[in-house]
């Protein structure tokens, strides 16, 4: 392996998702530091589509609320920041300045199910790159897709151009409520080499 086994633990194979978080605040320089690592990350024709709004006020918390299940207020609220994960529906419009094929735009400039497929698939990709550079910072994350993406998008993106993929709570995580860690599937289950 090109890292060490403490990153690769760090990372990936010890690294948990949290509900309860301690207090310790997480500032904006761990924010702008985990967005300026994960934003090396590949997308496809270098789309870069993932737009993120960091909910840490307690006016933006509630604004969140009422699109949260039940079972999420709670974790989702007492986290210190909660990161809606978005996808911009114009990405292609920034491709003329962020790929070298100046034709690139209209590769993608189709339909919107076309658009929102390319979006949400490459955003997607953009989170996990945001979680394993949160991880790399020393914040633990809480991904989770418990939530109503109409109500979130109305409260935060009203005008239509950005979607919400999924939220993210941040913070440091508390141990103690941390259940058993789930089991995974082997490669011989899940993985077929042809």
């Amino acid at each position: 392996m090109k890292i060490s086994e403490e990153a690769a633990d760090l990372l990936l194979r010890k690294a948990r998702s949290y509900s309860d978080y301690t207090p310790q605040p997480v500032g904006d320089d761990v924010l702008r530091a985990i967005y300026d690592l994960m934003k090396w990350g590949p997308t496809t024709a270098n789309s870069q589509p993932q737009r993120i709004v960091f909910v840490r006020s307690a006016e933006a918390k509630d604004r969140l609320r009422p699109a949260l299940s039940s079972s999420n207020v709670k974790k989702t609220l007492s986290a210190p920041v909660v990161a809606i994960l978005a996808y911009d529906m114009s990405f292609f419009e920034h491709l003329p300045r962020m790929y070298a094929n100046q034709q690139a735009r209209s590769w993608y400039e189709t339909t919107p199910e076309a658009i929102r497929t390319t979006a949400l698939r490459n955003s997607s990709l953009q989170g996990a790159y945001f979680m394993l550079a949160a991880r790399a910072f020393g914040l633990d994350c809480g991904p989770m897709s418990g939530f109503n993406n109409d109500k979130v998008d109305a409260a935060f993106f009203p005008d239509g151009r950005f979607k919400s993929n999924f939220l993210c709570c941040l913070g440091y995580g508390d141990p103690a409520n941390l259940g058993p860690r789930e089991d995974r599937f082997g490669f011989d289950e899940v993985c077929e080499i042809l």
